[in-house]
């Protein structure tokens, strides 16, 4: 019962990269165009507030700065270094560097989880990079050295972001809608004074703006957000990151169905390379079987023995 809760609850979780993957979409047929900063503050800060509206609750003590650090890990620092990437680094290169994403969480997990570093998820990081490789990867390209940096640095900020949230898991009064309105408003404010001085809107918004807006605040961040720090909460660390591995799949499934790209041989395998890593991810090391312990020797029965009032009135001399 306590495993197919555990696939149901994986399923689930894995549905947050899913839509993340379908975010590159949204962005380039929805959204103006050239406005990194813009859409990732749009997709934090109204979902984020919205939800504290909601909880009508603000973090007290020491959770003040936990929020900010998370805020900035899972969403402020960690989306602004992913677009970085991605505007410098062509032909995939960008995901590539960010499925190296699961092998820091593991090791992340043994330092501060306690989580031992086992073959199976050493395989599955090197089967998750193989198939991302296959998946996205165009030719031989030109290496743009801040837009690796910035890919290394979004996969460390996720991995770190995962591996915080997982030990400081959320105050015992505070729902998880609250909790992730605390990030998402976080990482957004983070993001604002960046999106106000480097880019311009002056052009306005068009009604397909709104609805790419409406579509990363409501499934892009706010449901996805909160399925995915429920994930976080239930499962393994490393079974999560793994999960991750699946917005890029999403992302080339779409541009196959909706933009007319290709799908060639390769990337079929990377695809089934990326499932069977992220299957592989999933395992748990099997559960130390009880010791075994011998029963007790039975009672002696015996009548007592003529000798035993003299011992008695030895003991009692």
């Amino acid at each position: 019962m306590k495993n197919r809760q555990n696939v149901l609850t994986a399923a689930l979780t894995g549905l947050a990269p899913a839509v993340w993957g379908s975010t590159y979409l949204a962005t380039t047929e929805l959204l103006p165009p050239d406005l990194p900063l813009l859409a990732t503050t749009m997709r934090a800060l109204p979902g984020g507030l919205a939800l504290l509206a909601l909880g009508r609750k603000l973090p007290v003590g020491i959770w003040w700065w936990r929020t900010l650090v998370l805020g900035v890990l899972n969403i402020g620092a960690f989306n602004f270094l992913l677009f970085i990437a991605a505007y410098r680094l062509p032909g995939g290169i960008a995901a590539m560097i960010m499925s190296a994403q699961p092998m820091f969480v593991v090791i992340l997990a043994a330092l501060f989880l306690s989580e031992r570093i086992r073959l199976t998820h050493a395989l599955a990081c090197v089967m998750g990079t193989g198939g991302v490789a296959l998946l996205v990867f165009k030719g031989t390209v030109s290496l743009d050295t801040v837009g690796v940096l910035a890919a290394i640095g979004g996969a460390l900020c996720m991995a770190s972001g995962i591996t915080l949230t997982k030990r400081w898991g959320r105050p015992e009064d505070v729902g998880l809608l609250t909790f992730t309105g605390w990030q998402l408003t976080a990482g957004g404010l983070v993001l604002l004074p960046f999106w106000l001085s480097l880019e311009d809107l002056s052009d306005g918004l068009t009604g397909s703006n709104v609805i790419g807006f409406a579509y990363l605040i409501t499934l892009g961040a706010v449901l996805s957000y909160i399925v995915w720090f429920r994930g976080i909460e239930r499962l393994p660390a490393v079974a999560v990151s793994f999960l991750a591995l699946g917005s890029p799949i999403v992302a080339t499934l779409l541009g196959y169905l909706v933009k007319e790209q290709t799908l060639s041989v390769l990337q079929i395998v990377g695809m089934a390379v990326i499932l069977l890593a992220v299957v592989l991810g999933q395992r748990r090391p099997p559960k130390p079987k009880p010791e075994q312990t011998h029963p007790a020797p039975p009672r002696s029965t015996a009548p007592p023995s003529h000798d035993q009032p003299a011992l008695e009135q030895k003991r009692s001399g």
